[in-house]
């Protein structure tokens, strides 16, 4: 997939390629694998559970097992990056989740507690994945391409979703669930050899960097080299911060519901065969990974319109949690799969609006100190992980549908919606 250009026009002499391109495409190919180790689960889980005997409730707790890891290493992860630099730190991470995958199917044979705990540790290696990657962008990029860096690292996950819901069913039909493991197990190990070659904490520390590019990037940089000390009173203060915070945990409330419940949903209303579960379970995630790119492109063009920033991030933040929510009140009315996929899909694409909104807030207001803000909104989005996907477990067992979860969704939407609008700002404020 080639790599949307990052700014507008190269610098000065340039001739190409820029040295921060390639840190941006490795950490975009970090997020992109981080969410095929991720979400591979949500379909392996299928002949897992049919194989081991569990009920839906029990599968819920399998699939919220992830982030009861994933919640601790957020702020420590973003602190570290912000003081000591991001490199060393995304590598570390990688190589956890990447060791918890490939054992994911022993744990799975020996016990249902075994399985928990490497879910815990595939958590635990991605939770340093974003507080990491903001703290390099907010060293590494032109603030008039920040949106779109940032959005096409969120659109990893999306990426990620899309490559794991078709591969996935092919290689469990074909070499049965185990195989998926241990193929996306080793290649994060492949992605950190290749990272720990090419990447650098800050682009003065890059042995390959031209002059230009790296003078251009320290003139426009409003981040401090390194955060060596963080005010965390003033952090807490800020309604900027709780702002980002209140957008960030809605918006991962809807999206990690859908994206680990889609597979089981499609089969559970629809019986959709799980040879077919893919073809219908990555269409919104292609559309997502589009809709996000384009709302960074369209938020950098604004911004260079002469639109403030605070105007850019709000518009596109209320965008992304109205239209997300609408089409969830229509969802339980849906009598097809094809019918409930093109709801989901226009909801799931527009919520990712958000990603050039709240996603790239924490570098307007606080550049020095993006992977610690990064680390706090995590956290807090990492809640309805834990929360929503093994309660829309027990909402299934006890209710038989998925209409009570659809409409709880778009309730917490707009609440994040109000939220924001009456928080956000685009001011450098930390």
């Amino acid at each position: 997939m080639a790599m949307p250009a990052l700014s507008p026009a190269l610098p000065s002499g340039s001739t190409g390629w820029q040295h921060r391109y390639s840190i941006v495409a490795l950490f975009f190919l970090a997020t992109v694998l981080c969410y095929v180790d991720r979400v591979s689960i949500s379909v392996a889980i299928i002949p897992l559970a049919h194989q081991l005997g569990y009920d839906s409730a029990a599968q819920g707790v399998i699939l919220s097992a992830f982030f009861w890891g994933y919640i601790w290493p957020q702020l420590p992860g973003g602190w570290l990056a912000d003081r000591f630099g991001g490199r060393r730190v995304l590598a570390t991470g990688v190589a956890i989740w990447s060791l918890a995958t490939f054992l994911t199917p022993l744990a799975a044979r020996v016990s249902f507690s075994l399985l928990l705990a490497v879910r815990v540790l595939l958590g635990l290696g991605e939770g340093v994945n974003f507080p990491s990657i903001h703290s390099l962008a907010a060293r590494w990029t032109l603030r008039a391409e920040r949106a779109r860096v940032i959005s096409l690292n969120f659109s990893g996950m999306y990426l990620g979703t899309v490559i794991a819901f078709i591969v996935s069913p092919l290689i469990i039909v074909k070499f049965g669930w185990p195989a998926l493991f241990y193929i996306s197990g080793s290649a994060g190990a492949l992605w950190v050899a290749a990272w720990m070659f090419k990447a650098a904490d800050r682009p003065e520390n890059a042995a390959s960097i031209s002059a230009d590019e790296l003078s251009r990037i320290v003139n426009d940089r409003s981040a401090a080299p390194r955060a060596l000390t963080v005010p965390w009173a003033q952090i807490g203060r800020e309604r900027a911060v709780w702002a980002i915070v209140l957008a960030h945990f809605c918006s991962n409330f809807g999206f990690n519901i859908l994206l680990l419940w889609l597979p089981t949903y499609l089969t559970h209303t629809f019986h959709v065969a799980l040879g077919k579960v893919g073809g219908y379970a990555l269409v919104p995630w292609i559309a997502t990974f589009a809709t996000a790119n384009a709302g960074g492109w369209i938020a950098d063009l604004m911004l260079r319109r002469g639109f403030r920033v605070a105007t850019v991030r709000k518009t596109l933040q209320s965008a992304a949690f109205a239209l997300g929510a609408l089409p969830l009140l229509v969802l339980p009315a849906a009598a097809s799969p094809w019918s409930a996929i093109a709801l989901i899909t226009f909801s799931a694409a527009f919520s990712s609006l958000g990603t050039s909104a709240f996603g790239v807030n924490h570098l307007d207001v606080g550049p020095t100190y993006a992977g610690v803000l990064m680390g706090i909104s995590n956290t807090a989005a990492t809640v309805p992980g834990i929360i929503g996907v093994a309660a829309a477990g027990f909402i299934l067992q006890a209710t038989a549908s998925f209409t009570a979860v659809f409409y709880l969704i778009a309730a917490v939407y707009l609440v994040g919606m109000v939220g924001y609008l009456t928080w956000a700002s685009g001011e450098q404020k930390i």
